[in-house]
Formats: structure tokens, sequence, C-alpha cells
């Protein structure tokens, strides 16, 4: 670009938004120009306060200083690069959601930051189109009740079955349920939540979107308005608004198990044995098929493609630093395409 990017002062906070306690957003990028865009992207995110810190260093002490709820992180900096400050994030503030931004998008790179905790990537090149997005999703997922977190810490196991109409305003407030049962029983720690959270949000949206009302993610890729006009056309058109998504949480103090079945029509999953293409990293379905992937310790599928079940354990976070997981191990859905 030939534009000149203004200097944008690391202490300075953008806020958006009025009412209540706003939602504080910690950005760290030694480029003046990307700090100046991506302010610019979140002044439109209403009750959200933006800082930002010029690298991993200065990062680590404006968390003491702004207490962020999210960091955006650049991934190559000066002084400290943007794994190792998902790394100290996680070990010293893992109540503290991360997001790392890279302009290369391999799948190694974006592997080893979900490995090392952070909660999703974006690629830069893709900012104006995802940034806003993936924040709100990481935001809504990080807000639970301390009260309903007490009674929750008596629990030894919970099974649920929810029948779910297609409308994706019920998929935060099930993701929230799950999310407080999960910490209820001590099964994940701040960041565990978080990824849990957004692997059954890409499961759950699956089953929705490209299972039940059968919209297909290459138009999501093409222009997102056209993607949201076919679902809410569909959403009142048979057989599509007849449909239902089925989910069953089984939770105990070891392990969750979660099954997503659809009443679409299904797919080949015998196409999902390949592991990611680099090339798919960039688009939407490919980085769910990534997210899913590295967030549960088991997924598999039922012989008609139409329902996936994810298993998520204890010892599953030390597993999965040790071993990268295979194709086999990762078999996706259709919104994974």
């Amino acid at each position: 670009m030939n534009v000149a990017a203004p200097e944008v002062d690391p202490c300075t906070a953008l806020r958006a938004g009025t009412q209540g306690e706003p939602t504080t957003i910690l950005v760290v990028d030694d480029s003046p120009f990307d700090r100046f865009y991506i302010g610019k992207l979140l002044k439109s995110m209403d009750d959200v306060r933006v800082v930002f810190a010029e690298n991993g260093r200065d990062g680590l002490t404006a968390i003491e200083r702004e207490s962020p709820s999210v960091i955006l992180t650049d991934l190559i900096m000066p002084d400290m690069e943007g794994l190792e400050l998902v790394q100290e994030v996680r070990a010293t503030h893992p109540q503290i959601s991360v997001v790392l931004m890279t302009a290369y998008g391999s799948e190694d790179v974006a592997m080893r930051a979900l490995r090392a905790g952070a909660a999703n990537y974006i690629a830069k090149k893709d900012l104006a189109r995802d940034l806003r997005p993936t924040l709100r999703q990481i935001i809504s997922l990080s807000t639970n009740t301390r009260e309903r977190r007490r009674i929750l810490n008596s629990m030894i196991k919970r099974e649920s079955e929810f029948v779910l109409v297609n409308d994706p305003d019920l998929v935060m407030p099930l993701l929230k349920l799950i999310q407080e049962e999960l910490e209820g029983l001590g099964l994940c720690d701040a960041t565990g939540l978080m990824q849990v959270g957004v692997a059954l949000q890409e499961a759950v949206v699956n089953a929705m979107f490209h299972g039940n009302l059968e919209v297909s993610s290459e138009l999501r890729q093409e222009d997102e308005r056209l993607f949201d006009q076919l679902a809410r056309e569909r959403r009142e058109l048979e057989p599509y608004c007849s449909r239902r998504i089925q989910v069953e949480v089984r939770i105990d103090r070891d392990a969750a198990r979660f099954v997503v079945h659809d009443q679409g029509p299904g797919f080949e999953t015998g196409i999902f044995e390949q592991p990611v293409s680099p090339d798919d990293l960039g688009r939407i379905g490919g980085r769910g098929l990534l997210l899913i992937r590295m967030f549960m310790d088991s997924v598999s599928f039922n012989a008609a493609g139409n329902q996936i079940t994810m298993v998520k354990s204890r010892a599953g976070d030390t597993r999965r630093d040790n071993a990268t997981p295979s194709p086999s191990h990762a078999r996706m859905t259709a919104n994974c395409e």
C-alpha cells in the first residue's frame, strides 16, 4: 500500500461503546501501520477498549497495567515473538485469550500457535473479513458469572441432550452453558475452556448451515452476504426448516464427550482422510478444520456423515503437546471443506 502509516501511541486506548464496563483488547504488533489499521477496524465494535504494545516484552508489561481479556498479537516481532508471548500468557495469565496474527498462514505455524495455547489465529491478509467476528466469538465465550461457577464446582458428572432449531442465536448460550459445566468439573483451564468452546461452535455451526440448511462454505468464501441471505431463506423453507440439530453432552472429571447430529444429507467422510493443506488455512472452512483437530483429542463420524463425535480428556493437552494429530485422528465435517 502507498498510504503512509500514522504512528500509534502504544498506550493510547480506543473506546467503542459507552454502556457498561468495556472489554479490553491488547494489540501487540511492532508495525505502526498495522496497529493503526487494527485500531481502525475495531472502532466499530461495541463495548471494546483497545490498547497497544510495540513488542512482546511491552505486551507483558501492558498486561499488568491494563488487565486485558483478549490479546491480539503478531507472530514475527523483535525481542519476543508471538509464539513466545502465547506461551508466557498461558503460563502466567491463563484466563486471558490470545489470538495470533500471521502473514504466512502455514499449517505448521498455525498448529504451533494453537498447541501453545492460542484461542485462534488470523491471517493478516484477512483481517478486514475475520478480525471482528473472531474477537466477538472469543469475547462471548469468555464470559461467565461467579455465582454459577460456585454451584457448578460441586458437580461430579453431567449428561445433557439438546434439540436445536436452525437459529444461530442459540449457539452461544449453549456453548456458555457447556463451558460452565466444564469449568465446574475442573476438566480444563481457562485456555482449554476457550478452545473447547471454539471447536464446539465450529461443529454446531457446521451442522446448522452446511448440514441442515445445505449452504455451501464456498458461497461464504465468495460473498458472506449471499451466504447469509440463502441461510435466512432456507430457515423458512421445507425441508430445511423442519430439520433439527441434536447435541449430546456427557462430562465428568476425566473427560467430556460431545455428539453433534444434524438431519441433512451428510457427506462422504473419506475426503477428510487427508491432512489440511496450506491453501485451505486462509479459507473459512479450512480454518475450522484445523481448530477442531487441534482442540479436541478424538474426532470421528458416523457412516452417513451427518454426526460428529468429539472427545476432550483431562490429559489431552499433554498428549497434544507431544504429538501432531494424524489425518485419521481428525476426520472433519462438511463445513471444514
